[in-house]
């Protein structure tokens, strides 16, 4: 018997979002990293405010599980494995059929699930996209205040030549 690899039922339209560079993948790949730091009582109110006539079902429960951190020596060395990370993930289908998925560092079911909620809308039609937006401007500003902090405390270490050398 021959193994054959499974049909693909994808279109072309499909086939070419799977390509390194598309735009479209790099758009939804921001989109869920910001939701993904984002606090369940941010995403909950939003949710509320401005989506809360919206009907869906879990296509699969908020799930806690595991996975393996993995680091560089550097920052560009050698891949070693850091440790293990708490991580919530959920999948959601809104009543049209679009599917929202997600995953969270930590163990808060909710607000996985809010942030499939909020994927599933972004892939139908964007409407929380200015609400997404605002929420990646005060994340970068946060990690630039961040940083600046980091900054003011760096400490610079050198030798001196002494001479005694000579």
């Amino acid at each position: 018997m021959t193994a054959h690899p499974a049909p693909n039922a994808r279109t072309d339209q499909n086939r070419n979002a799977d390509k390194p560079g598309d735009p479209h993948i790099a758009a939804r790949q921001k989109w869920m990293s910001v939701l993904a730091r984002t606090s369940r009582a941010r995403l909950e109110t939003e949710w509320s405010e401005n989506h809360g006539n919206e009907s869906w079902t879990h296509l699969r429960e908020p799930q806690i599980g595991m996975v393996m951190v993995r680091g560089r020596a550097g920052g560009a060395g050698q891949r070693f494995n850091l440790g293990e990370m708490t991580v919530t993930r959920c999948a959601v289908t809104l009543s049209d059929g679009t599917v929202g998925h997600s995953y969270v560092k930590g163990r808060d079911r909710i607000q996985a699930q809010y942030a499939a909620l909020f994927d599933a809308v972004m892939l139908r039609d964007g409407s929380a996209s200015d609400f997404i937006d605002t929420l990646a401007a005060e994340q970068a500003a946060a990690k630039r205040d961040h940083a600046r902090k980091v900054a003011a405390t760096k400490v610079d270490f050198f030798t001196l030549v002494r001479g005694e050398d000579e």
